[in-house]
């Protein structure tokens, strides 16, 4: 079969990248449905990418929790989950929450904390260390935990503890999580868990947090069975939608809704954790979801990386703003910290990649030393660098501990998992989008061998490395704020919904740097002027010194249309991908 003819032909940007547009198809029906519905041609475009029919666009171009939240009950196990919960609220039980070190565990933690609060009641918080216990449940903390406590809660975590579930006895156990499950579950009182094996999987793009707030959901309605009050749900979204991004879980379905409105909870600024954190990181206009996902994620996440577990969670969960802001800064250094370890594996483990060649269908590496806390962030550098399935392991003595990532129709998890099963690796699983490993350096090659055999069967590999997805062309001068405003309608983008990329076709440009690595691009058109564009990261590739020094040559630009707001202003803004010679 032929490849589509690249998108102005252009075979090789200025990154080597082919760009390749949508059908003919595609575009036919972009173009009946601005017809139909009015709306302009480049949304209708994006529309049609998301397979919206036109008598559907506008409630897709406004997700409610009203039209897509389900029926908790519609998960196994859940009617029983929140009953227990409730039954330990109401009866004084002491209640225990063990929560994954990441951003969706310490969300979901901070849901149930957050819950108990308001209803009066408190929980012991439980976040195991990276490096001294590893992921999820362990036979020691849960006896240490089964001695004080009737309940424990374990969240974005337990699916497949057998022996640690078994050793919380006499304690019931209820565990809400999302990863990949076996046929045979823990000995819990309850496992909900979209990812179940039987369940029929409407529900397996929800996020650990997501799992948590449905819990809690069916706790408010049996609490008004019984002629009691629970917490308003609304306002705890903002944790759901900072979950929902920072574990990359889909954004369809209500994820959509999850995100729009934990977006607007997020902006009232009421969370004193969250609050001090944005303030942190500097973030002067209302929230959006690359805040979420490439600001606020990585601080939360970077205590469980590679300092004290429990320091995103007990922030998410901060009630005084004084020790919201001593987390905030505590953090925030550790991010940076974090950088510089990512900044020196990302190169150890692209260069071992380049070497073993990044072709096939699995591009992986592995090496002695390398923090276990940031090999999951350099393998997502890898596939984005690739567009394949990444895995990076770092090795301490004969056991490696990897992370990886998988591009979009690959289920990463499901071929760990069954790497495992077969005894090539001590354990392993997770998501499609992402997955966690341990691995015998002896079984390592063999191991990585039949992974890349079980990846190539979903066709990972199969797409060129380097083709750029185009949706579609707009001239300069249509790229509007208002164009930018209606695109963003069609939001929020993120895995699963990426932002349309568009392209500026035979512009000329005129380039400032801002500080040492990024340009501002004034952009010129045959009918006038356009949008002005940034280029973030210039000169970690030819694009930069390439604009930088454009002269009076024209250029193709391909790149996002997004509405910039600061100091109270918005504008709108193109943030440059990659550019072509015209």
């Amino acid at each position: 079969m032929s490849s589509p003819a690249a998108f102005l032909n252009v075979q090789a940007s200025l990154t080597g990248r082919r760009w390749v547009g949508p059908d003919a198809g595609a575009d036919r029906l972009a173009e009946a449905m601005a017809q139909a519905t009015r709306l302009p041609l480049p949304l209708c475009r994006i529309l049609v990418s998301r397979g919206v029919p036109p008598d559907q666009a506008a409630g897709f171009l406004a997700p409610t929790l009203k039209d897509l939240l389900p029926d908790p009950r519609s998960l196994r196990d859940m009617e029983k989950a929140a009953a227990r919960l409730v039954r330990a609220l109401t009866s004084g039980e002491r209640i225990a929450i063990f929560a994954d070190y990441d951003v969706d565990g310490g969300a979901s933690a901070a849901l149930l904390l957050a819950w108990l609060r308001a209803l009066g009641r408190d929980a012991t918080l439980y976040i195991p260390d990276r490096i001294d216990e590893g992921y999820g449940p362990n036979v020691p903390a849960m006896q240490a935990l089964a001695r004080d406590h009737g309940l424990i809660l374990c969240v974005d975590c337990g699916t497949l503890s057998h022996e640690p579930v078994a050793a919380a006895a006499p304690a019931d156990m209820v565990i809400l999580d999302h990863h990949l499950a076996t046929e045979t579950l823990p000995a819990a009182h309850a496992v909900v868990n979209p990812n179940r094996q039987d369940e029929d999987g409407s529900l397996a793009h929800l996020c650990a947090a997501s799992v948590v707030f449905l819990a809690l959901v069916e706790a408010n309605r049996q609490l008004r069975g019984q002629g009691s009050t629970g917490p308003d749900l609304m306002a705890l979204l903002d944790l759901v939608a900072l979950a929902t991004v920072a574990d990359v879980a889909p954004l369809i379905g209500v994820n959509r809704a999850f995100v729009r409105q934990g977006l607007r909870v997020m902006a009232r600024r009421e969370r004193p954790g969250l609050r001090a954190l944005a303030d942190i990181a500097r973030m002067d206009s209302a929230p959006t979801a690359y805040a979420l996902g490439f600001l606020l994620g990585p601080r939360v996440n970077a205590g469980g990386r590679i300092g004290q577990a429990d320091l995103g969670a007990r922030l998410l969960a901060a009630t005084d703003d004084a020790q919201a802001l001593a987390l905030a800064r505590r953090l925030d250094e550790l991010n940076t910290e974090r950088r510089v370890l990512t900044e020196a594996v990302r190169e150890e483990a692209l260069a071992q990649a380049e070497a073993r060649g990044l072709d096939g269908p699995l591009v992986w590496a592995a090496a002695e030393g390398w923090h276990p806390g940031v090999v999951g962030i350099v393998a997502a550098r890898l596939k984005e660098a690739t567009n394949r399935p990444a895995i990076v392991i770092g090795f301490d003595g004969g056991i490696g501990k990897g992370s990886g990532r998988s591009v979009a129709g690959v289920d990463l998890g499901a071929a760990v998992q069954r790497v495992a099963a077969e005894g090539l690796l001590v354990k392993g699983g997770g998501h499609k989008m992402a997955a966690g490993l341990t691995v015998d350096r002896d079984r390592l090659e063999a191991a990585m061998a039949r992974l890349s055999e079980l990846l190539a069967r979903q066709g990972a590999g199969a797409a060129g490395p380097q083709d750029l997805r185009i949706d579609g062309l707009l001239m300069p001068e249509a790229a509007n704020l208002a164009l930018a405003e209606q695109i963003e309608s069609a939001g929020p983008f993120g895995a699963s919904a990426p932002a349309p990329r568009f392209v500026l076709p035979s512009v000329s440009v005129a380039a400032r740097r801002m500080g040492e690595s990024h340009l501002r691009l004034t952009i010129g058109g045959r009918s006038g002027g356009g949008p002005e564009a940034v280029l973030f990261g210039a000169f970690d590739s030819p694009l930069g010194p390439a604009l930088e020094q454009g002269g009076h040559r024209l250029f193709h630009l391909a790149g996002k249309l997004e509405v910039n707001t600061w100091g109270g202003r918005s504008r709108v803004q193109f943030r440059l991908d990659d550019a072509a010679e015209a």
